[in-house]
């Protein structure tokens, strides 16, 4: 499983993943990781998003989530 994390989204306090996983690319926002003080933690949302991470490639392997469409 690879993954890919975009920039940090305040308002909704996210951050908008793509994984992609034997073929198959997923595109989600995953809640960000916060300090105590309310600023966004990189480091603790990248370990938030592996934990993610590891329920869509179960979710790849048994075809609850399929390849996307490509646009044309």
């Amino acid at each position: 499983m690879k993954f890919t994390i975009g920039k940090f989204d305040a308002a909704e306090r996210s951050v908008p993943v793509t994984f992609s996983h034997n073929g198959v690319r997923h595109r989600r926002s995953v809640n960000a990781t916060l300090t105590d003080a309310g600023t966004y933690d990189a480091e603790a949302t990248r370990e938030t998003v592996a934990q993610v991470a590891d329920g869509v490639a179960y979710k790849i392997d048994i075809g609850a989530i399929t390849a996307e469409a490509e646009a044309g």
